[in-house]
């Protein structure tokens, strides 16, 4: 039996595709400021930095930026309506679920690792059907700090390394540049998908691999000597 592995998943463009209700909540955003809405062509270029961020491009990409004083109500009226329609139009990617669970099965740790707000990614994993799934969950505001900080890497790795026994080693599984640049921080491998949320594309970002479909998840651990 290999040392079982921690595999740190992230979440939005990785696992599932929230982009149709974080669509939702970033235009109720606009919409509140009389500003033109956004499509998902637009949003998916903008989704992975934390809602901070991806209000802040939205509002810039309809008009004018948001001042640091205006940030407050906007990440409030966000937080509001994604709270109420979190999994409204959200999808797991296929092949995620099975191949998570023949992981697992198989013996290695699962952990998630986003910036989604812990008070969010909560929530939305059992509706997601990956409740009890993960060893630790660390959400934004779960530490004081964020991807791609590493001490928010090794905090995870941590946490599932004290609820099992052996060794093994540790790899970032994401979809963009900050999944990537955690994982250099921290000096662990990194698995980029393809069909993520990422303005740059995958193969460009200079990942240790790249699958196209997540069920390919376990031929590329092998390949990098994780399994």
């Amino acid at each position: 039996m290999y040392p079982a592995p921690a595999l740190i998943f992230d979440l939005d463009g990785t696992l599932a595709d929230t982009s149709p209700d974080l669509l939702g909540a970033t235009n109720a955003v606009l919409a509140a400021r009389d500003r033109p809405m956004l499509d998902l062509a637009h949003l998916r270029h903008m989704v992975g930095f934390g809602a901070h961020a991806l209000i802040a491009q939205a509002m810039e990409a309809s008009g004018a930026a948001v001042t640091q004083s205006q940030m407050p109500a906007l990440v409030e009226i966000f937080l509001a309506h994604y709270r109420d329609h979190i999994a409204d139009g959200s999808l797991l990617f296929p092949g995620v679920a099975d191949t998570l669970a023949a992981l697992k099965r198989d013996g290695a740790r699962l952990g998630v690792l986003t910036n989604k707000p812990q008070e969010l990614t909560d929530p939305l994993l059992p509706l997601l059907g990956l409740g009890g799934l993960f060893g630790a969950v660390y959400g934004a505001g779960k530490r004081p700090y964020t991807k791609p900080d590493p001490r928010i890497f090794h905090d995870v790795v941590a946490d599932l390394t004290s609820q099992k026994s052996g060794g093994g080693k540790a790899v970032m599984i994401g979809d963009s540049v900050t999944d990537l640049n955690t994982a250099r921080a921290a000096g662990a491998p990194c698995i980029l998908v393809s069909y993520g949320f990422t303005p740059v594309p995958t193969r460009e970002l200079g990942a240790d691999a790249v699958i196209d479909d997540f069920a390919e998840l376990p031929q590329a651990l092998r390949r990098l000597g994780l399994l």
